[in-house]
């Protein structure tokens, strides 16, 4: 068998579609260099809201909500939420029911958040959650999503695979719905996601300075500590338009979820993704801290990640530019399975695949010559051309369910068998 074989691609694709749209905080202020012995600009709104009449601000008020309340779901709660926020720019006093609607809706925009793309998948099992059909097992799945000014938010799906191949998304929502904020300092927030009646309705988009032009490739785990508890714990890349770190968002269940930033010198990166479970009793992630290896760090501490190892070179052509990981490590019999992008001529971006030694895996024991997955002829445009990638996959009974990315557009999937792969694989 070749590499190429190995995978077989399913007949469901999912697409941007600029229909969906989300309630976000939208901010402004005069430039720099006309801010003195000005007022805040904010304020400024503040107060030619207040300055209406009654007739103008109901008048107002209607010509928001008809349309909105077609998109959203309680978008007054939304607004009424926002005005809030604010108020340590608008100040105290009274504020009637009209003029607190109006003024959050003056501090928010409507944002489509996959407008342009819906890729970069990653995939875990909803443990809890039972299936609707015998044999099946539940998922969700993160996608990166993109809308205007280039900037990446996180989106969700659920779905059922089995029995066999069988592969069912379930419909999203029409609607998106934005996380309540918990600002707990200026490094880390959890989000409240109790508004959204199921996890396609969730989006998470920046919040900090940090992650001011978005958040991206989101590496979902079920993790389980030695303790027994289990968490789905996602690493991130945080994008502020010029530099990257990684942070990290991890909650028991998609309902409330902390998103803090990981310290250390190894986490100025991107790519890092954690193993499900501790290795030696220390916390494991694979990363590419020099944007060319495959390095292996251990920590600890889940938050602090100081030391790592290159563990894995580019060797063949179609990575000799970069080596990376598409997710987290998957326990087999045979080791840890680890899927890996490689970038080649033109910046092409394939897929292939390495197993590391279950007991220690700085060691590499095999590697895909070949890619198992790479652009085809038709699918080499799109929004970055020449690029297919994945932030994560499932094993089930020896059967592997891989979510792709093409072009940075749009995302698909293959079924495969874990015995086709190994065998193509050859020693490190």
């Amino acid at each position: 068998m070749n590499a190429a074989d190995v995978f077989t691609t399913l007949d469901v694709e999912l697409k941007p579609d600029p229909s969906r749209t989300v309630v976000r905080p939208f901010s402004f202020s005069y430039p720099e260099a006309f801010k003195a012995d000005r007022p805040a600009r904010s304020k400024v709104v503040v107060d030619r809201v207040r300055a209406l009449d009654d007739a103008m601000r109901k008048r107002m008020r209607d010509l928001l909500l008809t349309p909105m309340r077609e998109r959203h779901r309680n978008v007054e709660q939304v607004l009424f939420r926002r005005f809030e926020e604010m108020r340590d720019v608008i100040g105290e006093g009274e504020f009637c029911e009209d003029e607190r609607l109006l003024i959050g809706a003056y501090f928010s925009q409507e944002y489509a958040f996959e407008s342009a793309a819906l890729f970069n998948p990653s995939i875990v099992l909803l443990e809890d959650e039972a299936p609707s059909t015998p044999g099946a097992v539940r998922f969700v799945m993160s996608l990166r999503g993109i809308g205007e000014g280039h900037i990446s938010s996180i989106t969700f799906r659920t779905g059922e695979w089995g029995p066999g191949d069988r592969l069912q998304l379930d419909p999203p929502s029409a609607h998106g719905v934005p996380p309540r904020i918990e600002r707990q300092d200026d490094e880390w927030v959890r989000l409240v996601c109790d508004d959204s009646q199921d996890a396609s309705e969730t989006v998470i988009f920046p919040v900090l300075p940090s992650q001011r032009q978005g958040v991206e490739d989101l590496r979902l785990v079920n993790f389980t500590d030695h303790d027994g508890v289990r968490s789905i714990i996602g690493t991130y890349t945080a994008f502020d338009g010029k530099d990257a770190r990684q942070e990290m968002l991890r909650g028991v269940d998609l309902r409330r979820v902390e998103m803090r930033p990981l310290a250390g010198a190894m986490t100025g990166y991107k790519g890092m993704a954690l193993f499900p479970r501790r290795i030696g009793n220390q916390f494991v992630m694979l990363g590419r801290q020099d944007s060319e290896n495959i390095w292996l760090l251990r920590s600890d501490d889940l938050y602090t990640w100081e030391t790592g190892t290159p563990i894995m070179a580019p060797k063949y052509p179609w990575e000799f530019v970069q080596l990376g990981n598409c997710g987290s490590p998957i326990e087999i019999d045979e080791g840890w399975l680890v899927f890996t992008h490689g970038v080649g001529m033109v910046r092409g971006y394939c897929i292939g695949a390495c197993l590391l030694d279950k007991d220690d895996p700085s060691k590499v024991l095999a590697r895909t010559a070949s890619p198992l997955l790479f652009p085809s002829a038709e699918q080499r445009g799109g929004y970055v051309p020449n690029v297919t990638y994945s932030c994560g996959a499932l094993i089930r009974d020896r059967r592997i369910l891989l979510p792709y990315a093409i072009g940075d557009e749009y995302s698909a999937f293959a079924v495969g068998d874990v015995d086709d792969l190994l065998s193509v694989m050859v020693p490190a």
